[in-house]
């Protein structure tokens, strides 16, 4: 076997691209940092059963896991840094207020995602905790499409659903955890042949609301609409129509460049999530660029009740898709003892520009840079002359 071969579905990130990804990350988080959150860096390795609190089976089968030597207890390498944020702003924070934090950094996953090229992901995100308004769910979506602009896609695709429509449909059944995840599944591919027969053990209006998600999805207008004449009244099902209805109103008045939808069967994480889902679409890319919404149930598996709502995505897949320019523009300069040409390019250095001296013999390759201009010797001074 060839010792430089890695791992199916494990790719390393090459310069141009490295330095395009890098770029991102900086601005991103300078850009959350505008709206008062606070960056945190979770370790990649933890004990399995807190990595996993408060999540369903699909985390679970995505985490790669093996034996701390030290303890003897089975340790889980994150696939997933949302929970490990709960976690810090439930027990190591510990704050009554609201709280905003916002991360990055590689998780890795046992199995290829669904529509996905690779087991690694570099996660970037951003969470709210502390506030249970429809205001938090609002400013996690307005940062994800500001996220999306920054790196240049400018038409997005923003699809809504409700973890709280499904709850209130299945309130009373007893169904065992193998079942919900059945039903999980036939939503999601909304294969209604399959979900006819498989309700047929439940009562015919909970078999007819859950045929229903299959249907109620488009236009958020006609969805609404629909979804207040077939649905089942219950506290929960009005609850979640209303929370949509307002995050609808709200983006319809200030967002611009976005498209949105609803789709009432996209409940993928229902086990994880509590309240209004979002996921984001572009051109390009069959799944979604990012998903989030609100988990408030999360912080209470830590032992610490908090409302939360945020977002994730994958900053490898974003870079692949922006469109913007990843090259760097730089100098060329002699490799000589001069201590003037030394003391040029230290100025130029220091006011962020890129100087690459090129070494005796060196035949120059950088796809990262592109050397628009060279030091010249210009009687006893050295000029900057463009190539």
């Amino acid at each position: 076997m060839n010792r430089w071969l890695l791992p199916e579905d494990i790719a390393d990130v090459l310069p141009a691209q490295a330095r395009k990804v890098e770029t991102l990350r900086r601005a991103i988080l300078d850009l959350y940092q505008s709206y008062g959150y606070e960056l945190v860096a979770p370790p990649i390795l933890e004990f399995l059963d807190s990595l996993l609190t408060g999540t369903g089976s699909d985390l679970n089968l995505q985490t790669f896991k093996l034996v701390d030597q030290l303890s003897g207890r089975t340790l889980g390498l994150r696939a997933d840094i949302t929970p490990q944020v709960a976690r810090i702003d439930a027990h190591l924070l510990n704050r009554a207020g609201v709280t905003r934090l916002c991360y990055a950094g590689s998780v890795a996953q046992a199995l290829t995602p669904v529509g996905g090229s690779s087991r690694e992901q570099l996660q970037l995100g951003a969470e709210i905790y502390g506030c249970a308004n429809g205001e938090a769910d609002f400013e996690a979506i307005t940062l994800l499409l500001k996220t999306l602009d920054l790196a240049g896609l400018k038409k997005v695709y923003l699809d809504l659903s409700h973890a709280g429509i499904l709850t209130g449909i299945l309130e009373g059944q007893q169904l065992d955890k193998e079942s919900i995840e059945t039903l999980y599944g036939l939503l999601q591919s909304k294969d209604r042949p399959r979900l006819k027969h498989w309700a047929t053990c439940l009562p015919a209006k909970v078999a007819e609301a859950l045929l229903a998600l299959t249907e109620l999805n488009g236009p958020c207008a006609e969805v609404m609409a629909n979804a207040k004449k077939v649905l089942p009244k219950h506290a929960a099902v009005d609850q979640a129509l209303a929370d949509l209805e307002r995050v609808v109103s709200a983006a319809s008045k200030s967002l611009s460049g976005v498209e949105l939808s609803i789709d009432l069967a996209d409940l993928r994480g229902y086990q994880y999530h509590s309240g209004v889902m979002f996921a984001a679409y572009v051109d390009g890319l069959p799944q979604p660029i990012a998903r989030g919404g609100r988990y408030d149930q999360v912080g209470k598996a830590f032992g610490r009740s908090r409302p939360a709502t945020g977002f994730s995505l994958d900053l490898l897949t974003l870079a692949g898709l922006s469109p913007l320019n990843s090259r760097k523009l730089a100098v060329l300069a002699p490799w000589i003892d001069d201590a003037g040409l030394n003391q040029v390019i230290a100025d130029l250095r220091n006011r962020g520009e890129v100087v690459i001296q090129v070494l005796p013999g060196e035949v120059l390759e950088a796809a990262e840079y592109e050397c628009d201009r060279e030091l010249v010797k210009q009687g006893n001074s050295w000029e900057l002359k463009k190539k």
